[in-house]
């Protein structure tokens, strides 16, 4: 897939246009890059960066990273995505503007975006006005239940089989492997521990069940409350797995939730429940 910044990196040919945030890439999504590759024009994204939400103050815990966004948006079948800077100046551009800069300067001819989707000073702009202004238009179709803000809730709550309904597939945890405590090495079970990333919603503290690549993971969400921690942490024991994996990026699908975090009566009662939990892994099953 092509990333374009600019409307001038993408070359002009009949387009169909998506347009949105497409946090998650959830089932929505997928039917709305379904409409643009089903018209039989250049499969394209408009999407912007950060998150508009994100870019007028207000928080946003976002399901995927801009990475993951657009590896997830190529993988849907997306050859171009103009990736545009969600700025003051963008705000202040009249809607005809926007439209003839990033639709028609691109060739857009087909523009499927949500009812509710606006644009330009003072979000004047409309799908009507861009019917009007001679680009045919397509209501963005709707999955019943399905929405970015329901799937944050459900991986707030620990309910992984909900948000990976809603997604089609499981929910991911993504970062860069740093250094930790090395507690797992002395219990047996090392573990590869992932770097926070600022804005990224993170399951209900606990341990879950999952896979990289080809390999099992067990993953403990949490603060380590067995030895005192506070800090939130993601810590996934990779089944089977031996190597180097400091400063690589992981993403890391989660399964099923296991369990709570808790505070054990011993070190050996805690690593026999480690081993319960690395078996459990073991027998999980991918939803989605």
């Amino acid at each position: 897939m092509r990333i374009a910044h600019a409307p001038v990196q993408v070359v002009r040919q009949p387009r169909a246009v998506a347009i949105g945030t497409f946090d998650g890439v959830h089932r929505g999504h997928q039917g709305v890059v379904r409409t643009a590759i089903d018209t039989g024009l250049a499969p394209t994204v408009l999407t912007f960066d950060p998150h508009p939400r994100v870019a007028l103050g207000n928080r946003v815990d976002l399901i995927s990273t801009l990475e993951r966004r657009l590896e997830l948006l190529a993988g849907a079948g997306i050859e171009t995505t103009l990736l545009v800077g969600f700025t003051p100046e963008l705000l202040r551009l009249a809607p005809a503007e926007f439209a003839a800069t990033y639709l028609r300067g691109i060739g857009a001819e087909v523009v499927i975006a949500g009812e509710d989707f606006r644009f330009g000073y003072r979000r004047e702009g409309d799908l009507e006005l861009l019917d009007r202004l001679g680009f045919q238009v397509v209501q963005a179709p709707e999955v019943p239940g399905v929405s970015s803000s329901a799937i944050r809730a459900a991986l707030r709550s620990g309910d992984i089989a909900a948000a990976a309904q809603m997604l089609g597939r499981p929910p991911e945890l993504d970062g860069i492997v740093v250094g930790g405590d090395q507690r797992g090495g002395t219990l047996g079970f090392p573990t590869a521990n992932l770097q926070p990333i600022p804005d990224l919603v993170v399951p209900h503290h606990g341990i879950y069940a999952g896979q990289w690549g080809e390999y099992r993971a067990a993953v403990s969400i949490g603060t380590n409350p067995h030895y005192g921690g506070t800090e939130q942490r993601v810590e996934a024991f990779l089944l089977d797995f031996a190597g180097d994996l400091y400063g690589q990026r992981l993403v890391v699908e989660v399964w099923e939730r296991l369990r709570d975090e808790r505070v054990f009566e011993s070190e050996q009662a805690l690593i026999d429940q480690i081993a319960l939990d690395v078996g459990r892994t073991r027998a999980a099953r991918r939803p989605g």
